[in-house]
């Protein structure tokens, strides 16, 4: 069985629904329940996730860099920004 339910929206938010809708050519209330579902299965990053789990799948992918980056991090920011030491 469904259940209905009503949502208020901001305009800009409700043109956005929209948009994505007829783009996509679906029904609105179909988009909402798609993102309502990636959400709550988690596989959108909520707001209150930890900032690894945001970023999880790019640790690793890249290489180089200074290998004492972590060390001297603040010479390497003033180096970049053009600060006097």
């Amino acid at each position: 069985m469904r259940a209905q339910i009503s949502v208020r929206l901001h305009e800009p938010l409700l043109r956005q629904l929209n948009r994505e809708a007829r783009k996509r050519r679906i029904r609105r209330s179909d988009l909402v329940r798609e993102a309502l579902e990636a959400f709550l299965s988690g596989e959108v990053a909520g707001i209150d996730s930890l900032p690894y789990e945001r970023v999880r799948d790019l640790v690793g992918s890249l290489s180089g860099g200074p290998p004492d980056l972590g060390e001297q991090h603040r010479k390497y920011l003033r180096d970049l920004i053009g600060e006097p030491r």
